[in-house]
């Protein structure tokens, strides 16, 4: 049975990349503890009148509701509850704080579901309160897909192609620690105008990428988490917190967990710049040359010479996927990281990419088997395009890795807090 730790914190199955603590202590509530449950063990533990007051998350935004004496009026039309509390004679409270997370992601992505075709993916808890927003925001159809075809299956997706306009996941597909998957191919949908995901880790999914490089506007699980987290806070101890500190938190979170990922031709001062840039953040620097070593337990110019270029690329992807995983660090990548489009999504999806420039004739080639010999020029003829395709930023190194170091934290500090402006924005007009 699951050990009493905090009076607050998150209820649900699997809970080890969940960052709600963080959110909470951010919000003036330390006591937040993770309780991972077994179906069973959930009208036990819920029966400790130590408790105060609770999140709920995947799959117990159903089963709780039986459990509760009494429903906010929300989380009783929606038929879902993400969080409790405990009322004065004992009993258990229900709300739905995800609706207003929802509401605050949609305007953040500049989406909105009036009027919209709206296909929903899955049917679980967060499923019934996006189902409930999008008829009460006025959409003007509502398709359900899921495993079970409580609906529609996903074998029936060809047939909501055309008429499409909003598509929202709401199952976990493409969360960590297995990113890089999607539900749908967005190219099929011709009419398509938006994207949501309510998944937070990673920072882009599989499918928001996707939008992104379609040009469709698309929003993030991590602004609708925030949301309702800070709702919840108002729940468990009955006073109102600032809106703003939806934003405060959240480019915190996003800063905190995205990672700095530093691409470039092989000599560009890569490996320099990261350790610079580690000694400047206290970041762990992550040098993915050194973590392709470690895993074919030979060094490079052996794995070349055993395998050629095609056999280093293939673990080189391997260990992309790997270390992309992590969260807040920095990514140091061989020069031809790019080489391979695969590489792309898993850097991408929670990482910020700079481009690491250097004049040609200043290139270092010592320890690096496809430099030796090869005409640089000609290899920076071909790789520029990918480099200047992957990157967000491009960064000069003609000074010192320090000052290369500090313009690119300068920037990353930018960038996160312009995401959250815009939020900003959108939240008072």
């Amino acid at each position: 049975m699951t050990d009493f730790k905090t009076p607050y914190g998150l209820i649900g199955r699997k809970l080890g990349h969940s960052i709600s603590p963080e959110i909470h202590a951010a919000l003036g509530n330390p006591h937040y503890s993770l309780y991972e449950l077994e179906p069973d063990e959930l009208p036990v533990f819920l029966a400790d009148t130590r408790l105060k007051a609770l999140n709920v998350t995947i799959p117990y935004k159903i089963d709780v509701i039986p459990l509760c004496k009494t429903l906010d009026p929300l989380a009783e039309a929606i038929g879902s509850v993400n969080t409790l509390v405990r009322q004065d004679d004992g009993a258990w409270k229900g709300y739905n704080t995800d609706a207003y997370g929802l509401r605050c992601m949609m305007r953040a992505g500049g989406l909105s579901f009036d009027g919209a075709n709206v296909l929903v993916l899955g049917n679980g808890g967060v499923s019934q309160t996006i189902q409930a927003i999008a008829k009460l925001d006025g959409c003007a159809a509502l398709t359900v897909l899921d495993l079970k075809g409580t609906e529609y299956t996903y074998d029936d997706l060809p047939k909501f192609y055309a008429d499409t306009t909003l598509i929202v996941n709401a199952t976990p597909v493409g969360m960590y620690p297995k990113a890089g998957k999607s539900l749908v191919d967005l190219t099929l949908f011709p009419n398509l105008k938006g994207v949501a995901d309510v998944i937070y880790n990673p920072q882009r999914t599989a499918l928001l990428l996707q939008a992104d490089a379609l040009g469709i506007p698309y929003a993030g699980g991590l602004t609708m988490l925030v949301a309702q987290a800070k709702q919840a806070a108002e729940h468990f101890f009955g006073k109102p917190v600032d809106d703003a500190k939806i934003a405060e938190i959240g480019a915190k979170m996003q800063a905190d967990a995205e990672n700095i990922v530093l691409i470039g031709m092989p000599g560009s001062g890569k490996s320099c710049i990261g350790n610079a840039l580690e000694a400047l953040t206290g970041r762990r620097q992550i040098d993915l040359d050194a973590e392709i070593i470690k895993k074919a337990c030979k060094p490079i110019p052996e794995i070349f010479a055993e395998s050629g270029e095609e056999g280093f690329r293939r673990i080189e992807s391997e260990v992309v996927r790997e270390q992309s995983a992590n969260r807040g660090v920095i990514l140091v990548t061989g020069g031809g990281v790019v080489t391979r489009e695969e590489n792309y999504a898993p850097l991408r999806s929670n990482g910020h990419i700079y481009q690491i420039c250097r004049p040609t004739e200043q290139l270092s080639r010592e320890g690096r088997p496809l430099s030796i010999g090869a005409d640089l020029h000609e290899m920076e003829r071909v790789r520029m395009p990918l480099y200047r395709k992957f990157a967000d930023a491009a960064i000069d190194n003609n000074s010192t890795p320090e000052a290369a170091a500090a313009e690119i934290w300068r920037d990353f500090c930018a960038y996160t807090r312009a995401e959250w402006a815009e939020f900003e924005y959108a939240r008072h007009s």
